[in-house]
């Protein structure tokens, strides 16, 4: 008798509830048509206000860059003194598959408020437009534009000890998207101070039209499926593209070869129990094929953002590689 493949690991009951009711609300408010339902999912992504006064030893700010699109990002500075040394910057994108969370919901003003403190670095959390109402590519303008912002104005309230040479892009799912192609434009301008050390992609969103075998093997699997995600590309990718669209399959038949572009180390953390799993080893693969500095960390017992709950071992974990791997770019 043949038996089911195991499709998520133990988790506990407060991280299954969450999971849960976060999906219920997602497939609530995603209508056949790709437009969304705010007002639904909306009741659930509860926001969490930026606090002057420090919280587990990190204050935060809001700064805007352009009140016309909304554009503006989180600061996160942690208070403790470590004989003023500078810190370096990790300039954080969002999950959500283009289309869900900001940088004010609480799962993330939670997780960059972690960073800052257990890295001792000034976290930049971007908070930019979401599809289906700004399609691609303007999140990548967006995130793009905070990058100039932050390279011409570093005078703002908690930036002081920030060192602008050591400047990590880090993102989850389709943040580590946004990081990637970020790295790729950066190639075609000039900052002034500014220095992209590292990037950072954990659990990043790409696809293809193509069904890989993690996609199929682990239907049923926390948070995402291959329905969501076919949603989620329809509603960003431009009108009439499918997924072999360059921003989502990015070593592809229609991808911009990178060979030849200065692109920075990167690290990449996959999740045995993530359907996307095959896409972000194929990413890390493409980097190596290319050229490029990469390196693969796979926690076989993690799900799809495992590393927003502080009580799986595997988020501890992440947490100690990622500093390690930029401690070792500071170098």
């Amino acid at each position: 008798m043949s038996t089911k493949s195991k499709v998520s690991p133990e988790l506990p009951l407060k991280i299954r509830l969450f999971i849960s009711v976060m999906t219920f609300f997602v497939d609530l408010s995603c209508r056949p048509n790709f437009t969304i339902n705010r007002r639904i999912f909306n009741l659930l992504d509860f926001k969490s206000p930026p606090s002057k006064k420090p919280i587990n030893d990190v204050k935060s700010s809001d700064v805007t860059v352009d009140a016309s699109r909304n554009l503006c990002f989180r600061l996160y500075t942690p208070t403790q003194d470590r004989d003023g040394d500078s810190m370096p910057i990790i300039i954080f994108f969002h999950g959500g598959g283009f289309t869900f969370m900001a940088a004010n919901s609480k799962p993330y003003d939670d997780f960059c408020r972690r960073m800052a403190r257990e890295i001792h670095s000034v976290v930049v959390s971007v908070n930019y437009r979401l599809s289906p109402e700004h399609r691609c590519p303007a999140q990548y303008e967006d995130c793009f534009d905070v990058l100039k912002f932050i390279d011409a104005n570093d005078s703002f309230e908690g930036f002081d000890n920030a060192n602008l040479k050591l400047c990590f892009l880090a993102g989850d799912s389709a943040g580590g998207n946004l990081a990637h192609h970020v790295a790729v434009d950066a190639n075609g301008y000039e900052f002034n101070r500014l220095n992209l050390a590292g990037l950072v992609a954990i659990q990043p969103f790409f696809g293809g039209q193509e069904r890989t075998e993690s996609e199929i093997n682990l239907a049923g699997a926390p948070f995402i499926s291959v329905e969501r995600t076919d949603w989620l590309w329809k509603a960003f990718l431009p009108e009439g593209s499918d997924r072999d669209h360059p921003v989502a399959n990015v070593f592809g038949p229609n991808s911009k070869d990178i060979k030849g572009l200065k692109f920075p180390p990167t690290i990449v953390f996959v999740g045995g129990f993530d359907p996307l799993k095959d896409w972000q080893k194929r990413y890390y693969e493409g980097l190596k094929k290319c050229g490029k500095e990469a390196y693969l960390v796979e926690y076989p017992n993690a799900i799809h953002t495992f590393y927003a709950y502080p009580d799986m071992p595997e988020s501890a974990l992440f947490i100690k590689e990622l500093k390690d791997f930029m401690e070792k770019q500071a170098k």
